[in-house]
């Protein structure tokens, strides 16, 4: 199977330096990322969950620890909004043109803002997904925030 997602591409188009690690993907593990931290040996706070959000009326992409929730209040303060839910997973996949599983914060067919927790300066690289169900990407933190052009703020709870 290729491993050339738009994810992927992004990555490569933008000349900074990433991993690539693959898993095989379980779709009856009940918590993706964290299976992904266990298939690869990882802390589960290292690997990060790409989570699909309507804040307000507006799609945007909060990028959390595998091992933590997505506070929606903090979200939606720092997105400028009222509120904030998740997206339902069709939603998802129309807006971000991956499916449920293999949704990368990377490549989607529209750009979105992006929201990264905090808790992802403490590491020397992180693993978001790659575009595809066990396809992982593993970069610097500092990378993948000038490459999503994320903001940085705490949002796990």
């Amino acid at each position: 199977m290729s491993k050339a997602t738009p994810a992927t591409l992004q990555m490569k188009k933008s000349g900074r330096p990433f991993e690539l690690l693959e898993y095989t993907y379980d779709p009856e593990a009940p918590s993706i990322g964290l299976q992904a931290a266990e298939a690869l040996g990882l802390p589960a706070a290292q690997v990060f969950k790409t989570l699909m959000v309507m804040a307000a009326d507006e799609a945007v992409i909060a990028i959390i620890p595998s091992d933590k929730e997505l506070s929606l209040k903090a979200l939606a303060h720092v997105a400028g909004k009222k509120a904030a839910a998740m997206m339902k997973a069709p939603d998802a996949e129309r807006i971000t043109g991956y499916k449920v599983g293999g949704i990368s914060p990377l490549g989607q067919k529209k750009r979105l803002r992006v929201f990264m927790d905090a808790s992802a300066q403490a590491f020397a690289f992180m693993v978001v997904n790659g575009g595809r169900r066990g396809l992982q990407i593993k970069a610097a933190p500092a990378d993948l925030v000038a490459v999503t052009g994320a903001t940085v703020i705490d949002l796990a709870v």
